[in-house]
């Protein structure tokens, strides 16, 4: 069933959003050469606590992290541990809080010091593919209305959408109704209606749209090895548009 938030419970989640997005700012001046996945999962697990919020996915299902951290061609639900970040790399981290009864959910790529351009275009791509779909998240248009802008945002440049993890309606419990597929046909799905809230998530893969699971029952890799990058954020639907309610300070979107 499809939760609409009433002003009051609106509130609550843009206190939580607040609070994911801090994290994630300040997780991203960490991301650099030499640090460990498990640094910066660490480090997220203090600021999660001093903020007097607690972790989303730790113990979610069994899940290790506090946050996940998934490098190069991890692309959802990498566990921190022992490796090392190289000049290079890039690092999505997810990020997720549990507020005074409420969800946040937000995720971004980050380049570890100087990416080839390929890596920095796929990044970008996969950061517009989030502000198409996040501009279809209105009352009157339907749920595919945003998956259709993802896919033709990644395929439009050569990318491929990754097909077997979706984002999906978040509120009281991290997953809700709908799932919110990042593929899909324009003027299909169930109406959107002012007070859902939904975590949009474009998962972009430079190669295949095929991907496997580690040996350690959580981390998505591509299967054909190339580069993933994955942007969230947790949006309200509302009469006047889609409001961001994970949104970083001065950030474009």
């Amino acid at each position: 069933m499809i939760s609409i938030k009433s002003a009051r419970e609106l509130e609550r989640m843009r206190r939580a959003g607040r609070l994911v997005a801090l994290v994630l700012d300040s997780l991203s001046g960490r991301v650099v050469p030499g640090t460990t996945t498990r640094d910066l999962d660490l480090f997220a697990a203090a600021e999660i606590r001093k903020l007097g919020a607690e972790s989303a996915f730790l113990g979610y299902n069994g899940y290790p992290g506090n946050i996940c951290v998934s490098v190069n061609e991890e692309v959802v639900h990498g566990i921190g541990g022992k490796r090392r970040l190289r000049e290079g790399d890039i690092v999505s981290i997810d990020v997720g809080v549990r507020y005074q009864g409420y969800f946040g959910d937000m995720a971004a790529t980050f380049p570890v010091g100087k990416i080839a351009p390929e890596t920095a275009r796929l990044i970008e791509t996969a950061r517009a593919a989030l502000r198409d779909g996040i501009a279809k998240a209105k009352p009157g248009n339907r749920l595919f209305d945003i998956s259709a802008a993802v896919q033709a945002r990644a395929e439009g440049a050569g990318y491929s959408v990754v097909r077997d993890f979706v984002g999906h309606g978040i509120g009281v419990r991290l997953h809700e109704d709908p799932q919110v597929p990042n593929y899909g046909e324009p003027g299909t799905g169930i109406p959107l209606k002012a007070g859902m809230v939904l975590a949009i998530e474009p998962m972009l893969n430079a190669g295949g749209a095929e991907v496997e699971v580690l040996a350690d029952d959580w981390t998505v890799v591509t299967r054909d090895g190339r580069p993933s990058a994955h942007f969230e954020h947790t949006v309200a639907l509302t009469e006047s548009g889609p409001e961001i309610l994970t949104r970083i300070e001065n950030e474009e979107a």
